[in-house]
């Protein structure tokens, strides 16, 4: 052997996303008695915000979704509200990003919907939509908001059309999209864009990825792999890659890795398993980190993506003996940032008609604020207008960040435009972390000293206001009459004493970042 020609590599790699593991819901907040969609359409079936999840559901004579509440676990009622005014199976639904309480969807009747869900949530059923969209001749499979502009919607179906609609309009029902992409051969079988929205990437039944000009529809780039059986497609964020997952020609399940540059040959190819379920991606941007889920399996895979070989670090697998029929995910905003979660799935167990919430947890000891776990996320501000992506502008998304009680970073940036120059020392006293006065800090923690007193009384009325129970006040309901009815009221309490006293420990985390604050901005005024 001739070690002089061996290249070293590290047996270990540095990370702090090596040991995060999967950490299913307790029974008390998972979602039981859903009756879930029978369809067979490859597709999550589920969508979900920060405010609600929304299910595609089985409806007599016709499509329909349920739209409940994150905070109202346990059993759901068999008389729960629908919303219900499609004449097809619905195929696919998908919140706004911007506006948590619109949702498009989609259906066999051809038609595109938007709906807005009233506040606090669905009391009875939703049968008009705000917009119907009419452009496809066959049943519409896939829908995509635009990352960054508001107000514009993709749609797809089989009719092999990509449709792109401005919603900004007061029409209710309209009927010509402002563009067509008409460039497959074939039914689409998955939608991504890039983090600025700018290209779209198609995976397509003739098995060939396309990269296009979102706004335009031309393809930039196209793949012509026949080892690959390509199924779903994605952008992995600012990468300048695309992940793909399907077949091999044997059979078995794999993904693939792109130069979304040059889709001649794949980057990199991995083998997963032999088991015939489809495979659905999802990449955090935020941390590099890769989820393959696959439907009729019961585990989840996660991986971090690096843009040098070796392209995936496998990191571990979460396993469950319940197969998913769809899934949802959390966007980043809404995840419990006190125990160190950085993604969620929620998934649709059929068999049980059950939802159950996965969470990913990186174990940390402190309980304080993570800030190297939770860089800038994008956050619900658009940064175009329907209007000005139409005529030709290309921006990143708005980003914030997830410590509680920040705000939107375009909002500092404009900030700090507006203030004066500073001498050098007075430059040297204003570097702190937070870019406060010490005035402004030691303000802000009496102001939260004294509110905290009349917040918790203050909170109890809001929560009478809030509190929903399958639809239902639960301070205007009858007395539980059965030991079910009394059990799910229980529960209810039990989550509601949970939320309040984990708000109180966030304060008082606040309260001890700012006061560490006031000290540092006190020493370091001493040292000048």
């Amino acid at each position: 052997m001739t070690i002089g020609k061996m290249t070293w590599q590290p047996q270990y790699r540095s990370s702090k996303y090596r040991h995060v593991f999967g950490k299913p819901a307790n029974k008390e907040s998972c979602y039981d008695c859903v009756p879930i969609t029978r369809s067979v359409h490859d597709n999550h079936f589920c969508s979900v915000n920060p405010i609600f999840i929304a299910v595609v559901t089985e409806c007599a004579g016709g499509g329909a979704f349920i739209v409940i509440p994150l905070q109202q676990s346990g059993k759901l009622d068999p008389h729960y509200p629908k919303v219900c005014g499609h004449r097809g199976n619905v195929l696919d639904i998908k919140w706004n990003p911007f506006d948590d309480y619109v949702i498009a969807s989609c259906s066999e009747d051809a038609s595109v919907k938007i709906w807005d869900i009233p506040k606090p949530c669905v009391t009875k059923n939703i049968t008009t939509a705000k917009k119907e969209l009419l452009g496809h001749t066959r049943r519409v499979g896939l829908l995509e908001w635009h990352p960054t502009a508001s107000n514009i919607l993709f749609s797809t179906g089989y009719d092999y059309k990509i449709m792109i609609w401005n919603l900004d309009t007061e029409e209710s029902i309209i009927c010509s999209p402002v563009r067509t992409i008409d460039c497959h051969k074939d039914v689409i079988l998955s939608m991504s864009f890039n983090a600025d929205g700018s290209l779209l990437a198609t995976s397509c039944k003739d098995r060939k990825i396309r990269v296009l000009d979102a706004r335009q529809g031309n393809i930039l780039q196209e793949s012509n792999s026949k080892a690959h059986k390509v199924n779903k497609v994605l952008f992995l964020g600012n990468m300048q890659k695309l992940l793909s997952t399907g077949t091999s020609r044997w059979n078995s399940r794999e993904m693939a890795l792109w130069d979304q540059d040059n889709l001649s040959v794949p980057l990199h190819q991995e083998d997963l398993d032999g088991s015939s379920g489809l495979l659905f991606p999802f990449f955090d941007n935020d941390t590099n980190m890769l989820y393959i889920v696959g439907k009729g399996d019961g585990n989840i895979r996660y991986y971090e993506v690096s843009p040098q070989k070796p392209h995936f670090h496998y990191l571990n697998e979460y396993r469950s003996y319940l197969p998913q029929k769809g899934i949802g995910v959390l966007p980043k905003r809404g995840v419990d940032v006190s125990s160190c979660e950085i993604f969620r799935f929620y998934k649709l167990v059929a068999i049980k008609g059950l939802i159950e919430p996965v969470s990913m947890i990186v174990p940390r000891r402190s309980e304080s604020y993570q800030d190297d776990i939770y860089p800038m996320t994008a956050g619900t501000k658009p940064s175009l207008t329907a209007h000005e992506w139409l005529s030709g502008i290309n921006r990143g998304p708005i980003v914030v960040s997830l410590r509680p009680g920040s705000k939107s970073l375009s909002s500092q940036v404009e900030f700090t435009r507006e203030e004066p120059k500073l001498s050098a020392k007075e430059t040297r006293h204003e570097e702190r972390p937070a870019g406060k006065t010490l005035y402004e800090i030691e303000y802000k923690t009496e102001i939260i000293r004294e509110d905290r007193g009349k917040r918790r009384t203050g909170r109890m009325q809001e929560n009478r206001n809030s509190l929903i129970s399958n639809g239902f006040d639960l301070f205007e309901c009858p007395p539980p009459k059965t030991e079910n009815e009394l059990l799910q009221m229980f529960y209810k309490q039990q989550e509601e004493i949970r939320r309040l006293r984990e708000q109180i420990s966030q304060r008082d985390v606040q309260i001890r970042q700012l006061e560490l604050e006031i000290k540092n901005v006190r020493n370091n005024a001493g040292s000048y």
